[in-house]
């Protein structure tokens, strides 16, 4: 008896021991998990699951916390397994939050059918969130996202990926600047806690043009297969011997980067400034927010003598949340960027500040249009000033796919367009920049094997041709010089001339409606519409268009719209064209060309006005316009528009040395230029801007300038400009036009130059139209 009860006692004792343990494995995992060590807390749960009793609420903890931690290191199968598991044992005690979790991760490895069940059930709780409908839709029939994929021709850069991840690439100059997690070298191994990997650094790689002969060579060399139509590059075997060593990549700035995370840049479009993404680097209580974790911020650098340096944190930046992924706008005065403040859609979300004289607007987020409640991650602003971004939230392949919408002025002017196959695959894609027409770039993607291992691609985009054939009604044979312009959602694109065989040929992306006008003099306009489908580069499709001449020939009204201050077209403003007699009017929206035509067939008096956001309002009287017998008849009128922000110069105005006395030659430019600019506009406001050569003090020449300015207003004056819209600023010699500064020889025609008068717009009426 004895004997049995102290085999009762130490069988008891070792169940006791044994559920300790447990309880402390679990206790060691939820405390990696709540320092978002996820490898480790991975190691640690799948400890704990391995002899834990099914069914228990620590077990259903434990698989939940699993499969989260699955999903921060990118193992997306794993994830789907424990996701399965977890729902088969507490399918009904779940929280809606696995549904979608469980969805993004079949879809992830390919499982688009049963990742729209998920997504559907997903939905179904949760009404409000748009994510769970929008999948259960495109999931139904998916070949939407490969219609382009033969267009396009992906290339693995072996120049530049390493063993660890390589991502976000950016242009800088010549070269290619990304962001790695390659080793450094050294004694002291750098790792980041999330996933065991090193710190993330900036490195450039010297020359982009020795990027394609480098993967020429490594083809050839048998490195591996290149499939370019589903995306999906694979090596023959998973072995890094046969990569091409990385003697070419070398680290950006020593400077810039740091012993933790700098994450993805831009440039400014001199390259002068850079603006990058860094852990928290400010010292003291507030690098680490209230929840323990150090936030990413924005950081702006400038480049002296071939130094980085006079790095300043972005105003905007806070402990408590993240701010990263910046993207400059082609000019300079917007920067789009990533941040989970508070007041967002989701996840990540995207965000604009304006960058005006050294001074950051308050951050805007972009809105529903571009955010959802998913990540929104990654921009980059094209040479149009449109837009690419990744997004989990917008209905995609799986991960982060690639997105492309049109922007005007920071404002969404088109859908949100998924890039498709082999751009996107159901891994994440992200990071991409290109040139203007999307012809060629670089993006990332983890597509090759997954798990922590982002990599370099680039990418050709080849041209899906639709050749427009336009022809005489009666006799049934082409018509040259024939005007074709391509519209896309009401806004005009390209403007082709037909040649002697009447045709036109041009490139279409896949998914989008365009419209075709065709106008000649003698004919009466004609218009067609088109619809893009899948289709190889080899076949080649065309449309035809007929023409009927007119008996009394309508008159073409056409024209450009430039900017007054350099004569660049502009894009995006609105051209009407207005029938005084009857009040009818017609209207379109610039493209590139800033080009505008239109053919009327009523009689009348007409005039043409061309309107955008701060620019002002310019209107032109064309006179009678009506169609005749005699033959058709082109009116051009080209109008110029003036900005908020346009400097102009004026070039006759200038003064005696040390003086500031408005001279006569001057007077005939203000009487030519700026004064009747400002009776145009009565309510525009105006700099006026005076310099100096550098001759003399400093503090001199600043208030000689200031006379020579406040010289101009007074002149103004007289002419009747109200004071209230003029300002007078004079810069002295702190913006020379050329290198005669104190100190160097010059002659009296270099000095002359600096002595100079310019006005600047600073505020224009706002249209009622």
């Amino acid at each position: 008896m004895i004997k049995t009860r102290i085999g009762l006692l130490a069988f008891a004792f070792l169940i006791v021991q044994h559920t300790f343990a447990q309880s402390n494995k679990l206790k060691i995992a939820n405390r990696n998990f709540d320092n978002i060590s996820y490898v480790e807390a991975i190691r640690n749960y799948e400890d704990y699951l391995r002899a834990a009793k099914k069914g228990t609420p620590e077990v259903k903890e434990a698989l939940t916390k699993l499969a989260y931690s699955y999903r921060k290191v990118q193992d997306s199968r794993n994830a789907e397994l424990t996701y399965a598991e977890l729902l088969e044992a507490y399918g009904s005690q779940v929280e809606s939050e696995i549904y979608l979790y469980y969805a993004q991760a079949l879809a992830n490895n390919g499982k688009y059918k049963e990742s729209q069940k998920m997504y559907s059930k997903y939905g179904q709780e949760q009404t409000a969130d748009m994510r769970g409908r929008k999948f259960t839709v495109a999931y139904m029939d998916n070949s939407c996202f490969f219609e382009d994929s033969s267009t396009y021709k992906i290339d693995y850069l072996y120049a530049l990926n390493s063993r660890q991840s390589d991502f976000s690439p950016m242009f800088y100059k010549n070269a290619l600047v990304f962001v790695s997690a390659r080793e450094e070298g050294g004694i002291i191994k750098r790792v980041f806690m999330q996933n065991q990997t090193p710190f993330l650094d900036l490195f450039v790689f010297p020359d982009t043009t020795q990027l394609r002969k480098d993967n020429t060579t490594m083809k050839q060399a048998g490195a591996g297969a290149i499939s370019t139509s589903l995306g999906t590059l694979e090596k023959a075997e998973d072995d890094e011997k046969e990569e091409k060593p990385l003697t070419k990549v070398e680290q950006f700035s020593k400077t810039l980067n740091s012993k933790y995370h700098e994450g993805p840049a831009t440039f400014f479009k001199d390259y002068k400034k850079i603006i990058f993404t860094s852990n928290n680097r400010s010292k003291g209580a507030n690098r680490v927010g209230s929840d323990g974790i150090t936030k990413l911020k924005l950081y702006m650098a400038s480049e002296t003598n071939n130094r980085w340096g006079n790095i300043i944190d972005l105003p905007f930046n806070s402990a408590e949340y993240s701010c990263g992924h910046p993207a400059l706008s082609p000019d300079d005065t917007k920067l789009y960027f990533v941040s989970d403040m508070p007041g967002g859609f989701g996840g990540t979300d995207i965000y604009v500040t304006e960058y005006h004289d050294g001074e950051w607007s308050s951050p805007v987020n972009l809105g529903r249009e571009i955010n959802t409640e998913g990540n929104e991650m990654f921009p980059f602003i094209d040479e149009n000033g449109d837009m690419y971004f990744a997004s989990d939230g917008h209905e995609g392949l799986g991960g982060l796919d690639i997105f492309y919408v049109e922007l005007r002025e920071g404002i969404p002017m088109s859908e949100v367009k998924n890039l498709g196959a082999p751009i996107n695959s159901s891994r994440d894609d992200f990071g991409l920049i290109t040139d203007a027409g999307r012809g060629r770039g670089y993006f990332s993607s983890n597509r090759k094997r997954g798990y922590n291992d982002d990599n370099l691609y680039s990418f050709v985009h080849g041209c899906r041709q639709l050749n427009v054939l336009v022809y005489d009604n009666d006799t049934k044979k082409p018509i040259e010089s024939v005007d074709v312009r391509l519209l896309k959602d009401g806004l005009n694109k390209e403007l082709i001339v037909t040649g002697p065989d009447g045709k036109v040929s041009i490139c279409l992306e896949a998914g989008t409606d365009f419209e075709f006008k065709a106008m000649k003099e003698g004919y009466e306009p004609n218009s067609i519409t088109y619809g893009t489908f899948a289709t190889s580069l080899k076949n080649r499709t065309s449309i035809t268009m007929y023409l009927q001449k007119s008996k009394t020939p309508p008159p073409i009204i056409k024209g450009t719209i430039v900017a007054e201050v350099n004569q660049i077209p502009i894009e995006g403003a609105t051209v009407t064209l207005e029938n005084e007699k009857d009040g009818s009017i017609e209207s379109v929206v610039t493209g590139i060309d800033g080009k505008y035509e239109f053919q009327p067939k009523k009689e009348g008096d007409y005039s043409v006005t061309a309107i955008k956001d701060k620019y002002a309002v310019n209107t032109e009287n064309l006179g009678k316009v009506k169609p005749t017998k005699k033959g058709p008849k082109t009116f051009e009128q080209n109008l110029g528009l003036v900005g908020e922000g346009d400097i102009f110069r004026l070039e006759n105005i200038y003064y005696n040395y040390g003086q500031f006395f408005i001279r006569p030659d001057a007077a005939k430019e203000l009487e030519a230029k700026l004064v009747p600019l400002l009776k145009k506009y009565p309510e525009m406001r105006i700099e006026i801007r005076s310099h100096t050569d550098s001759r003399s003090s400093d503090a001199f020449n600043k208030k000689l300038s200031e006379n020579r300015a406040r010289a101009v207003v007074d002149y103004l004056l007289t002419r009747g400009i109200e004071i209230a819209r003029i300002e007078a600023k004079g810069y002295g010699e702190s913006e020379l036009l050329n290198d005669c500064a104190n100190g160097v020889g010059c002659n009296e025609a270099q000095h002359q130059a600096n002595r100079r008068t310019e006005f600047k717009i600073l505020s224009v009426a706002v249209s009622s139209r």
